[in-house]
């Protein structure tokens, strides 16, 4: 964090210094999470539904924190601490400040990613991209909500280049709150899908809660242009970009080759012809990569120099579409940090793109979580698309995912080629010993179903 003394931070967070000297000054690491504090840095005690961190003070006390930010103080304590009526409010009124001060100098770039889909991924291209650059502070994985992204912005430093940050959506107001403190110069609009729909009430109502950005961008707004409900947002910015397969995208997809290796990927962007080979699999991730493009070609940075970064990628999330080359030779596609049903078809078209070229494919899928009402139908769709796309052989784990393998049997030209086993270890069991180096298996479902588990014990057998 940039340098403020304790009464500067009080000040911010209309708190009152009950503990501590308000002239001492600090520089160091903001966190709520008690195990990450370091001598030097400042603890929010933020009180959720499992846990409190008021438990944690003594804890950051004797580890040398300068500062904790407390709704109760412990006055035993010699840690200084600031007493505030809620501490993720004051959380975000101190984001708010810290960024109001490095945007100050003039410099800094803030960048805001949403969407259903892709945000994590094209964040991560972004901040690769905009290394070679300058300075860059992103987010670190999801840090999407009203804890990480103000504990994003807190890592800003005077001289930060670009700010990379992911906003997620929880519900109505859930983006707008986040949109509203970082206010983006550039915010890109991904995609707007089915996760999280169950719980927002469908598709229309997704699209209102990701469209809460657009009022305080900036400067430009960069839309998916093969995505209805995104490209209808144009009519709500006063300027903006597309990027897509369409032919009106100013940054168009010619075309894209996928192979083991990775996928390449041919863009039209101002005028020019570039092509693009990333390590990352899938021809999904052509859009993020897109749209990370669009973002350096409007800040007029040399496209050769950013192609040349991404190209550097071995893969841009854990659990992303991470490819995990197993002892066997087999090649394992980790995909489970999350899902939902356009990533899982995305990833399974992948998967059939690889099966053309004569290897032997296998999807291990788990549920999508957070669909409601949507679920069954969501789930069926899967299985009755891994038939469709002439997948090899379907392992379904988890009886929230049974209806996957109820939809690709129930389809007429599958007999058997659809398995499903209640445990991790019995899918686990029945795939050992039985991978060689012709064969390619996708590992795909939400986080919370714990997969990414099995694709790694996967790869090493």
């Amino acid at each position: 964090m940039i340098r403020m003394t304790l009464g500067e931070i009080a000040e911010a967070v209309s708190g009152k210094l009950v503990v501590g000297d308000s002239s001492l000054a600090t520089s160091g690491q903001v966190f709520t999470d008690s195990r990450e504090v370091g001598p030097g840095d400042i603890f929010f005690a933020k009180v959720g539904e499992l846990d409190d961190g008021h438990k944690y003070i003594p804890q950051v006390s004797t580890v040398g924190a300068t500062l904790a930010v407390v709704q109760e103080p412990r006055t035993d304590l010699p840690i200084a601490q600031i007493v505030v009526s809620d501490s993720v409010v004051a959380l975000a009124d101190l984001a708010r400040e810290v960024l109001r001060r490095v945007r100050e100098k003039g410099k800094l770039i803030v960048i805001g990613v949403t969407g259903s889909n892709g945000k994590t991924s094209t964040k991560s291209m972004l901040s690769q991209v905009l290394g070679r650059f300058g300075s860059v502070i992103a987010a670190k994985g999801s840090f999407n909500n009203d804890v990480g992204l103000p504990i994003t912005v807190l890592r800003l430093e005077e001289g930060t280049d670009f700010l990379v940050l992911e906003m997620g959506a929880s519900g109505h107001g859930s983006i707008a709150r986040l949109a509203e403190l970082a206010r983006p110069d550039i915010g890109l609009q991904l995609k707007v899908g089915y996760a999280h729909a169950g719980k927002f009430g469908g598709i229309s109502e997704t699209k209102k809660i990701k469209a809460e950005m657009l009022p305080f961008i900036q400067r430009v707004a960069v839309l998916n242009a093969d995505d209805p409900n995104v490209f209808d947002m144009r009519n709500q910015v006063d300027k903006f970009l597309l990027f897509g397969y369409s032919g009106l995208s100013h940054c168009k997809i010619r075309k894209t080759n996928l192979a083991v290796d990775g996928t390449e990927v041919e863009l039209s962007i101002s005028g020019q012809t570039k092509t693009l080979r990333l390590k990352t699999l899938g021809e999904h991730h052509a859009m993020n990569a897109a749209a990370a493009m669009l973002v350096v070609d409007y800040l007029k940075l040399d496209l050769d120099e950013a192609i040349s970064s991404l190209e550097e990628m071995e893969f841009v999330e854990i659990g992303r579409m991470q490819p995990l080359r197993g002892k066997s030779g087999q090649l394992v596609i980790n995909d489970a940090y999350n899902a939902s049903p356009e990533s899982m078809q995305a990833a399974l078209q992948t998967l059939a793109t690889l099966g053309r070229q004569g290897f032997k494919t296998t999807a291990v899928l788990g549920a999508m979580a957070e669909l409601g009402e949507f679920a069954a139908d969501q789930h069926d769709r899967m299985g009755r698309l891994a038939v469709r796309y002439n997948i090899d052989q379907l392992v379904v784990v988890g009886a929230d995912a049974k209806l996957i393998h109820m939809g690709a049997s129930q389809e007429g030209s599958w007999d058997g080629e659809s398995v499903f086993f209640e445990s991790i270890s019995e899918a686990f069991e029945h795939l050992r010993g039985k991978l060689g180096t012709e064969d390619v298996l996708l590992v795909k479902a939400s986080n919370s179903y714990g997969l990414s588990a099995l694709a790694k014990d996967i790869a090493e057998v």
